[in-house]
């Protein structure tokens, strides 16, 4: 799935299927639930993919110091860039270049 199908695909009311944990979170995050997206990150704490968006999760939320704390478990930088180019970055990141590489 392309970043660009999976965006549109938030106009559905189901998300597609067999996405990993993380995509799905994130996907309900595009749509704007945010309890939904969150439960899924929690049942996945140990996947670094899943601390990601849980960091991506607690900035939309604005507990920075709760975001910085899911960008360590995730081993990434704390993002700077605005919610959305972020969303977007995760999801480039998730679908294109873990399957290319």
């Amino acid at each position: 799935m392309t970043p660009s199908a999976f965006r549109a695909s938030i106009s559905s009311d189901a998300p597609p299927p067999q996405l990993s944990p993380a995509l799905e979170a994130l996907w309900w995050s595009g749509k704007g639930d945010w309890d939904r997206a969150h439960g899924i990150v929690m049942a996945h704490e140990d996947d670094r993919e899943a601390s990601w968006v849980h960091a991506h999760l607690h900035r939309v939320e604005g507990d920075l110091p709760n975001a910085r704390y899911w960008y360590a478990n995730a081993g990434q930088p704390v993002c700077e860039t605005s919610l959305d180019d972020e969303w977007e970055t995760i999801a480039h990141t998730l679908l294109v270049d873990k399957t290319s590489g």
